[in-house]
Parts: C-alpha cells; structure tokens; sequence
C-alpha cells in the first residue's frame, strides 16, 4: 500500500531563489532536523538527472545506508529523488518550486512512500506520517529563514576560515555559510576526517601561505570543558587549547600580507562568573574563579588582533541549546527515563541560546562592521534552573521530581561543576538587540521545541 504526504510553504522570494539555494553545498545539512540522526556521506558534484545522494542513518546500535538518485530534473522548477536501497519498498520525493503570480513561491514537498511487509500496519503508517509532519514543519521554517535572510541582507560572497568545524557549533555554522553564499574552508588538525587547511597549533605550525585571501575568520576550537573532572592536567589542556590556540592563531594572521578584516573568537558566559540575579550585559566586570580567569585571557589574546587593524568579536557563548551536545544532551536521558529534576537550589539563572541563534549570532558578527569587542550571545530570556527543568519536563512528558543536591553534583564533578551547573549567569545580549539582530528563538520552549522536534 503506497501512502501519499503532502506538505507547502509560500515563501517570499523568487522560485529561482529558493531552487538555487536547495542547490548549494550545505543545504542538505541546514535541512536536517537536529534531533535526526542522519549523515551525508557521499554525494555526485551536483543535482542533475541520475546523480545519487548516500546517507547514513544511525538508529541505536544498527546504521542504515540509504542511497537516492535524483531525477524529473528540471532547473528552477522541480526535482525528485528515489530510494534505490534502504529502510523502504518504495520511497520518491518530489520537491517543486511554484512561481506565484505577484512575487513568491510555493514550496511543495510530496512523498509517495511504501512500508515493508513486515510493518504495513496503520500503528506504522501513522508514526511514518507524524515524523514527516515534524521533519517539514522544521525543513521549511529552515528554508524560509534562510532564503530571506540571504535575500534582504545582500552580503557579497566572502572567503571564511572556520577553526573548531566539526564541533558542535562548527557543524552547523559550515553548511549555514555555504548555503548563505560564502566560500567556507576548515582550518584543522592533522588526521581529521575533514579536508582542510592543516595546523598544529602545540607544535606552533600552520602553513602561512595558506592563510592569505581569507576576508573572515572564525575561532572555535577550543577542548571540550565539560567533558571530564577539572584535574590540573585538565585545567592546562583547557588552558593551552584556547589561550595557547588563539594567541599563536593572531600571530599568524598578523604576518601574514593581507590579514582578513575580521576575527570572530569563541568566549564563553564564564566570563562573568557567578553573579546571581545580577543582569550581565558586555560592560560588566569579569568574574572570579578558574573558568572567568581563563575566559579573561582567552580574549585578551583574541584582542591582540585588534592591534594590527583586524575588527575583533569576542563571543560570550551562553548555554548552547542542542540534542547533539552539551547541557541538553546530557539531560535528554535522564529526562526520558523520569530522573530528572533541578541541580542545586533551581535558583541559579541559565543564559542560554538556541544553536540557529548562536550561527545567527557568529554570522552577524561577521557581517556587521559595527560589532566589535565583547558580544554576549544568549537569549534575551535567562532563566532559572528551576524553570529551565521544569519546561524540559513538560515538553517530553515527564517528570521532573528528582533533584541534584549541591553536595552531589560537586561529589561528581568537582570545581566544574561549582563553576558551571550551581553558577548563576543572568547574561543579557545588549549589543546583538542594539545591532538589530533578530532572535530565531528567543523564547525557551519554542527553542526546545525546535531541537527536539516537539512542534
């Protein structure tokens, strides 16, 4: 039994624009809902008829490979893909492109699709159905935002060195540049799955050369803070990943002929250290403690760029609102298993940030030559760890009655967990409103919402 879904999006702009921008490198990754767990691994150069697409679906223990081959090709108008093996009998999705008249286009999606033998059930039909409905509901909000977005803010196509790309933000800012316009090329370390630029940066080695006739650069590398207690051989590894990494960064770009005109730097709230209620905007004092004084010195070397003329952004990241990492993945099971609950009093403020609102908030940086300086890059809605534990828990439809003591979140992660789950940080993003950025999810449970495809 063949099944039919239908879904449509009127979107301001030319159907050309639209079709174009389902074109680009990237938009494959930009359409993928975060709670998905689905990789692109292989591809042909371009959409044309016959070119196949593979990918890998990861579902618990098993990963699936699913192969589509594109056809009905037709530039500017529609294309389609066919399942040529993988979890369906029958799968074909056609994506076409309407011209409205008197400006817009209509976004069509339309799936034909057909379950196995073994579950041909109406139970499995409308599980496939309601999926569907969650994943389009993301991919044309996606689709709409970003079509506009490169439609009204006209930035000419840049060259952009990103450090830091398969991380969790790195992965979403690549394919939200590529699908903007811009050439976006990886600065890694060596053995990385990614080609790119290669350095070294405890070894002190970059190819220099290669760092010329790049107009932007983004810095995000840095060890993962929350993974592991906070031992001194810890402390120093963070230490050297992010103050060592980025001082030796600027004095590469500042030998270099040309030096890009902009350096966008990864901070982080710790600045501010715990603070309680206090609101927190960019022009208040630095905090005390191991993360505020490592957060101080990680800009103070990102700002030496300032010296030769770079436009310096130091990104004060908030709690960055995503299942593929961090705070809310680590929460997710204990959540769904209804072991969830506050850690410490619940009184602590959380800033937090979608991941669409922290890419948002790099590429403004990038591209507002106002923005200089520190940029706090949070909600313009903190929250309470109370209030943060108790929205989660209303939106999976579970409990949240299983409270962390101080003394127990201490017992298992010692200083960090001082220093980031009992802090409070009640950041506010003044700069970002006054450079009129525009908040994709400002509210807290239409983010999780979003993340968690909870629509």
């Amino acid at each position: 039994m063949r099944v039919d879904f239908k879904r449509s999006v009127r979107i301001d702009a030319s159907a050309r624009e639209v079709y174009d921008w389902h074109m680009t490198d990237g938009a494959f990754e930009r359409l993928t809902p975060p709670w998905e767990a689905v990789a692109l691994k292989s591809r042909d150069a371009s959409v044309a008829e016959g070119s196949r697409a593979v990918l890998t679906i990861n579902s618990g223990p098993l990963a699936l490979e699913w192969t589509a081959e594109h056809h009905d090709v037709e530039p500017g108008k529609e294309f389609s893909d066919r399942q040529i093996n993988g979890p369906f009998k029958y799968w074909d999705h056609r994506h076409k492109f309407e011209q409205i008249e008197g400006g817009g286009c209509l976004l069509e999606d339309r799936i034909e699709f057909e379950l196995p033998a073994s579950f041909i059930t109406h139970v499995g039909v409308d599980l496939i159905r309601e999926k569907l409905k969650r994943m389009f509901e993301y991919r044309h909000s996606v689709t709409e935002r970003d079509v506009l977005l490169k439609k009204t803010k006209q930035v000419k196509s840049k060259r952009i060195l990103v450090t830091g790309s398969s991380r969790v933000i790195g992965s979403s800012l690549v394919p939200f540049l590529k699908t903007q316009g811009h050439e976006v090329v990886r600065l890694v370390r060596p053995n990385s799955c990614y080609s790119g630029i290669e350095w070294d940066p405890a070894r002190r080695v970059v190819p220099s050369d290669d760092l010329e006739g790049f107009d932007a650069v983004v810095h995000l590398a840095g060890d993962n803070i929350a993974k592991g207690r906070w031992t001194n051989e810890k402390k120093e590894r963070l230490r050297r990943s992010r103050v060592d990494s980025t001082s030796f960064l600027v004095d590469a770009l500042s030998a270099l002929k040309k030096p890009p005109s902009v350096f966008v730097a990864a901070s982080a709230i710790g600045f501010y250290g715990d603070r309680g209620p206090e609101e927190l905007t960019e022009h208040c004092r630095p905090g005390e403690g191991f993360l505020a004084n490592l957060c101080r010195d990680w800009e103070a070397a990102a700002s030496r760029a300032g010296e030769i003329g770079i436009r310096t952004v130091n990104l004060r990241i908030g709690v960055v609102l995503t299942p593929q990492g961090g705070m809310l993945e680590k929460l997710l099971s204990p959540f769904m298993m209804g072991a969830g609950g506050t850690i410490g009093t619940g009184k602590q403020y959380i800033s937090w940030i979608s991941i669409e609102d922290v890419v948002g908030a790099i590429y403004h940086g990038v591209t507002e030559e106002t923005l200089q300086g520190p940029l706090n890059a949070v909600s313009p809605n903190p929250c309470t760890n109370d209030f943060f534990t108790k929205t989660l828990g209303k939106i999976l439809a579970r409990p949240a009655i299983f409270p962390v003591p101080a003394s127990g979140a201490r017992i298992a992660f010692g200083q960090m967990a001082d220093e980031t789950m009992l802090a409070s940080c009640r950041a506010r993003p003044m700069k970002l409103e006054s450079a009129g950025f525009g908040f994709r999810q400002p509210e807290l449970e239409s983010a999780l919402r979003q993340v968690l495809g909870k629509l």
